[in-house]
């Protein structure tokens, strides 16, 4: 009760505390010091009296509009275009369209027509985090000008862009200037999360989520040839206002990751520089109050965008705009970063294209389960920002304090894709018709499988798990879970519905990621699985124990239960281990307990 008393009340004072503070402090954060951006980009903006004017243009691009402004302009400039089309790809948890606009001159409307075309196809998606949404009101600036703006009509001939403005859309609605406090605008910015408090960006491979499963079938059926995820940054200060940067050539997609490497990233960052934008890297700092130690390559796994776009053999792009720069230059800047790549695909959409499908016909016989640290480190030049070092009374550490004057460094570049863990591929998966939900987000990917139109009866391999070791707090909706685990090999039934998953296919890298439980991002580690260390079956003392002391009279169990007993005193001690010992070696036992369901086709 005293408990219950004392949470109520400091929950009653917090509340108090911040409203005074909110009041107190006039609902401002002071950020670091920030330069005036003076860019040739500023042209792009459109005078007050243009008809076509974007809702964020009307506040000098210092605001955003709110989803229902957004599908107003949207709509009002599809009606006026026949180089427009937009499309709901599913609706949100509280009903709102996951909407994507399709530009193009050529006609190309449908995924058959677009695919069969040829043509190179960027797909930009904004708002995944929908405060962070510069991508948003640059995408609206650039399909007006591609249009009835008549200043960039050409982009469209030979090219298609798909454009989802806003893919969190239920987070874009709560909107608050109280958002992000370490982001310098919008005014009004739209929550990190959705409807159901999942973070969409950590949502690829298992798919919860009704944005991220759009997505999905987005990528499987447009077969876009670059994908972009727009975000803004967290973290410390520099002069880069655009980062970028994918998996690259020791991912999944190596040819593709040589594209970026040798064509793409180059001739962006000179376009960028050429616009006055200053583009860089990735940029996440091995220690946020001292960059001498270096920032840290990135090696993203498959549940966020990149990592599963470099899996997927979907070439990808994670898209970083600084959060500290102003709102107007960032929208400026991936304004740039869109119309510029538009272009350079229409220039190199042939090499680009030879890349993916070198990529999709590769068929390694195994994969990497982990990435670490490679063992030679390289200096970058870093444009980095002034900072002092100061004695923080809130924290009883030192703290850093960014100044706003621009500095080159030379720190150490930390690469962390060097692969480790290797695990064999099998010949193919089988996958029980007693686990539907699987077999449906396998479907979701792009999977292809034989369905089983009669049972049949399999010799393959399975794993029988030991102890799970559950995490100790929820993440993104589940429970993970790791165990050890032997190999056995098991004759078992399939019935119809069941699936053979061979993985002589383009996806069948992902295939093995979400199906073996030794990576990270399987279905098994997500917690899909964690029912099969329920015990449902049980035995009673007076069934198990005279059925126990026949068992005895094999001399290979009597010695290795006399050893059991010396070894283990808590064994010794409980009646229940005892009588359970001998119930797990008889024929009544659950013999599918921590049998993992799935089978290996070696």
């Amino acid at each position: 009760m005293k408990k219950q008393w004392f949470f109520f009340v400091s929950t009653a004072l917090s509340l108090m505390v911040s409203a005074q503070i909110s009041d107190e402090l006039s609902k401002k954060v002071a950020l670091p010091p920030v330069q005036e951006f003076h860019g040739k980009s500023l042209e792009l903006m459109t005078g007050e009296n243009d008809p076509w004017i974007t809702p964020s243009e009307k506040t000098d691009l210092t605001d955003t509009p709110s989803y229902d402004e957004t599908v107003e302009f949207l709509n009002k400039l599809v009606s006026a275009s026949d180089s427009l089309e937009m499309v709901s790809l599913g609706k949100s948890r509280e009903g709102r369209d996951f909407w994507m606009v399709i530009a193009s001159n050529d006609g190309y409307f449908t995924p058959e027509a677009i695919v069969n075309s040829g043509v190179p196809v960027l797909l930009a998606q904004a708002g995944i985090h929908s405060g962070e949404i510069d991508g948003k009101d640059a995408g609206l600036m650039l399909l007006r000008d591609m249009t009835v703006g008549k200043k960039k009509t050409e982009l469209l001939d030979d090219a298609v862009f798909l454009f989802i403005p806003i893919l969190s859309v239920d987070g874009h609605e709560r909107r608050s200037e109280f958002n992000r406090i370490n982001q310098r605008g919008p005014i009004q910015m739209g929550w990190r999360t959705n409807a159901g408090n999942l973070n969409l960006n950590r949502d690829y491979t298992k798919a919860d989520t009704e944005g991220i499963r759009a997505v999905l079938k987005c990528l499987h059926t447009y077969r876009p040839s670059l994908y972009f995820d727009i975000h803004v940054t967290d973290g410390i200060d520099y002069q880069y206002d655009v980062t970028l940067g994918a998996n690259g050539i020791n991912g999944f997609s190596p040819a593709v990751g040589a594209y970026f490497q040798d064509h793409f990233l180059p001739s962006i960052t000179k376009a960028l520089q050429s616009w006055g934008h200053i583009p860089g890297p990735l940029i996440f700092a091995k220690d946020n109050r001292d960059m001498s130690k270096g920032i840290v390559g990135w090696f993203s796994s498959p549940r966020f965008s990149n990592g599963y776009g470099d899996l997927v053999h979907v070439p990808t792009i994670l898209v970083e705009n600084h959060s500290l720069k102003p709102y107007k230059q960032r929208v400026l800047g991936t304004y740039v970063l869109l119309e510029e790549s538009i272009r350079l695909l229409k220039k190199q959409g042939a090499v680009l294209k030879e890349a993916i499908e070198k990529d999709r016909s590769m068929r390694v016989p195994r994969i990497a389960a982990k990435r670490v640290v490679r063992d030679e480190t390289h200096e970058l030049e870093f444009l980095g920002v002034e900072s002092e070092s100061y004695q923080s009374v809130i924290t009883g550490q030192e703290e850093v304090r960014w100044l706003g004057k621009p500095i080159t460094l030379r720190i150490p570049y930390i690469e962390r894709d060097k692969p480790e863990d290797f695990v064999q591929k099998p010949k193919a998966f089988w996958v029980p018709a007693g686990w539907p939900d699987i077999i449906a987000r396998l479907k979701l990917h792009g999977v292809e499988m034989e369905v089983l139109k009669t049972e049949k009866t399999e010799t393959l391999t399975f794993l029988k798990f030991g102890e799970p070791e559950f995490d100790k707090k929820m993440y993104e909706g589940h429970l993970r879970v790791k165990s050890d685990f032997v190999e056995f090999r098991h004759q078992k039934r399939f019935m119809s519905g069941g699936v053979r998953i061979p993985l002589d296919q383009p996806l069948g890298d992902l295939i093995m990621v979400l199906l073996d439980p030794r990576f990270s991002d399987s279905f098994f580690q997500w917690g899909f699985f964690n029912q099969i260390f329920q015990r449902t079956e049980y035995t009673e003392a007076y069934a198990i124990a005279p059925y126990a002391e026949k068992m005895l009279k094999n001399p290979l169990i009597m010695k290795a239960f006399e050893k059991k007993l010396e070894n283990d005193e808590n064994f010794r001690k409980n009646r229940r281990a005892r009588l359970y010992w001998f119930y797990e070696k008889t024929p009544y036992y659950d013999q599918e307990w921590k049998v993992y369901p799935i089978g290996r086709e070696e």
